[in-house]
């Protein structure tokens, strides 16, 4: 009886995707723009957040945005109406991650000449976008209060590949069965180095501690 063979092709290409997302660093390091990708289930709030930040830190920094989804364009056109910074949307064809080959297309569609800070608003997605090094210099998960306490438990990748989790809505946290202790551990247990900053993002409360973290973020990466 013939044997079947077996081929690796899960290993084979994120190997192939860590190439990319390493040189897709080094351009961004040539042309000093910092890349952060921004990650969370559909809902949580990624759109609202990068509005409160881009509105913070635009006089500071040339910022260019990003915004990656399955079809529609209204992500886009929500950064560019709210904030005035350039933003381009990204159409994944139905994948629900971007990768770093379609983050680098994306990236030269959005000019990165004069760009301070890129920001990429990946798939509304739990499990994909954790698995698919982008590029990124950083990376950002934004737990919202209604979806539960116990995500970091049951979605670990995405936790652990993060660098600041945002708990955010927590205007809502009356009304929700969240444990912020709880939450906090359990974070930590997945990775003892993830930053944590509760926000609102539709008042802007805590968003300036967030861009206090990006602004630190950026100002290492450049003398490092």
């Amino acid at each position: 009886m013939e044997k079947v063979r077996v081929i690796e092709i899960k290993k084979s290409v994120f190997a192939e995707n860590e190439i990319q997302a390493d040189d897709v660093r080094k351009a961004l390091k040539e042309k000093g723009c910092y890349l952060l990708n921004v990650m969370s289930s559909p809902g949580a709030g990624k759109t609202t957040t990068l509005t409160q930040l881009i509105n913070i830190l635009k006089n500071k920094y040339k910022i260019g945005v990003m915004e990656a989804d399955i079809d529609s364009d209204v992500d886009a056109l929500t950064i560019a109406k709210k904030t005035g910074v350039k933003s381009i949307q990204l159409h994944t064809g139905g994948m629900c991650h971007l990768d770093a080959e379609m983050t680098k297309q994306g990236l030269d569609n959005l000019e990165l000449n004069g760009l301070d800070l890129a920001i990429l608003e990946n798939v509304g997605n739990l499990v994909c976008p954790a698995e698919f090094d982008t590029g990124a210099v950083k990376s950002v998960m934004i737990l919202s209060v209604p979806e539960g306490h116990d995500k970091p438990m049951k979605y670990p990748l995405i936790f652990q590949v993060c660098d600041l989790v945002i708990i955010n809505k927590i205007d809502v946290l009356p009304y929700f069965d969240f444990n912020m202790d709880l939450c906090r551990e359990w974070v930590l247990k997945r990775n003892p180095n993830a930053q944590i900053i509760p926000i609102c993002a539709k008042t802007g409360e805590g968003v300036d501690k967030v861009a206090e973290w990006l602004e630190k973020e950026i100002e290492n990466w450049k003398v490092n």
